[in-house]
């Protein structure tokens, strides 16, 4: 196997950073949520408002965006000496991506409906709700890494 060009190396490192940032974000707005949820007067219904949009916006999107762009250069790249299309794992990989994309997206459609009603369901929902990226993140990097041949 030919050594990866600095080219493949960079993309990969900035495919890194943008997934570690993609998932704080991912971890972190469904806890707003839950203090969201829990908060009792329109001053700190407001604060969790601002801070949900500008997590939202301002970091899981462009987060997300630099994720699935970095990756797909890395799969483009990357393809030609390690067979991901042959593999089973790759596709579990991506499609475990697509529900966090579908998670993500999720987050904007209840961080709307927060910004209505703060009640919205409960605190308990969001603390569950909150754990989805943890078990694909497991599952991800367990694919990634290990490469399981089913």
């Amino acid at each position: 196997m030919d050594a990866p060009s600095d080219a493949f190396l960079w993309v990969k490192a900035l495919h890194i950073i943008a997934v570690v940032c993609w998932f704080a974000a991912l971890f972190y707005l469904p806890r707003l949520f839950v203090y969201h949820a829990m908060s009792e007067d329109a001053v700190s219904h407001e604060r969790f408002q601002v801070m949900e949009r500008k997590l939202y916006r301002g970091i899981m999107w462009p987060a997300m965006v630099a994720t699935l762009i970095t990756a797909h250069f890395l799969v483009d790249w990357g393809d030609a000496t390690r067979h991901y299309h042959d593999a089973i794992w790759f596709y579990l990989k991506v499609s475990l991506v697509g529900l966090l994309v579908i998670y993500h997206l999720f987050c904007g459609y209840y961080r709307k409906k927060l910004m209505l009603d703060a009640h919205y369901k409960s605190h308990k929902f969001w603390r569950y709700f909150n754990e989805m990226p943890t078990l694909i993140l497991f599952a991800v990097v367990i694919l990634v890494v290990v490469k399981p041949q089913f």
